[in-house]
């Protein structure tokens, strides 16, 4: 294992515990101790996943999750905050972040929430070359998905997405035509660690709508089911 993690935070011991138990997880850790570090370090370093603090001098996490989603980096967030408020946890998603985490944790919960992004983002099997005529791919459409590549196109053009906006995305076109709610969906695609925050599920279909959809706000793919959940369906033009 040699992935490198950028893992930013501005209180030392805090850095220094983190920092020593990923490197003996097998982990090449760089650091940085604020917001206009981290932006810079996340350009030059190419970190496979970032550890992101949520109080920062000169650029809070937020600014700095949000500043990378805006320059197309779609490297997985595991955003870090004393704070345990809903609010913060929501917005920090929405803002691209792929999971969150709150202080005090132990530093094996780091390890292993890393580990889990990390595995599901496949980031660790990068093909040499990929093939479209793959027996896996799922198309609907103008939407097509590869899930052995860990990609997907809209209109022949690849989508940026993020680790979990994929695995939205691959759930809800495994289960093509099915209504799903968003306790199924936030059970399926984030486990237990969001019970209870369906808003998460919104802000997710809501990113999604805005790759995949000619008018997000008449959605032909994703559809809101009023009272139930979402459907993924193929789309009707002529309506």
């Amino acid at each position: 294992m040699n992935n490198k993690i950028l893992v930013v935070d501005d209180e030392e011991h805090i850095l220094t515990l983190i920092k020593f138990n990923l490197e003996q997880a097998g982990f090449q850790v760089v650091t940085a101790i604020d917001g206009d570090e981290a932006l810079q370090k996340a350009v030059d370093e190419k970190p496979e996943l970032i550890v992101l603090d949520l109080m920062l001098p000169k650029k809070d996490g937020m600014e700095v999750c949000k500043e990378l989603r805006l320059q197309r980096n779609t490297t997985p967030i595991l955003m870090v905050t004393a704070k345990d408020d809903e609010f913060d946890k929501v917005l920090g998603l929405e803002l691209g972040a792929d999971d969150y985490m709150t202080k005090p944790f132990s530093p094996r919960e780091v390890v292993a929430r890393v580990k889990a992004i990390l595995r599901r983002s496949k980031i660790t099997e990068t093909p040499v070359q990929t093939s479209e005529d793959t027996t896996d791919t799922l198309i609907i459409a103008d939407l097509k998905i590869l899930p052995e590549y860990y990609e997907a196109y809209f209109q022949g053009e690849k989508l940026e997405l993020t680790p979990k906006e994929f695995e939205l995305l691959l759930y809800l076109t495994k289960n093509k035509g099915r209504v799903l709610t968003r306790d199924q969906l936030l059970s399926a695609v984030w486990n237990y660690d969001f019970a209870g925050d369906t808003r998460i599920v919104d802000v997710h279909i809501s990113h999604l709508r805005e790759k995949i959809e000619q008018d997000s706000k008449k959605p032909v793919y994703i559809k809101t089911i009023r009272g139930l959940g979402y459907k993924l369906e193929e789309p009707r033009f002529n309506e």
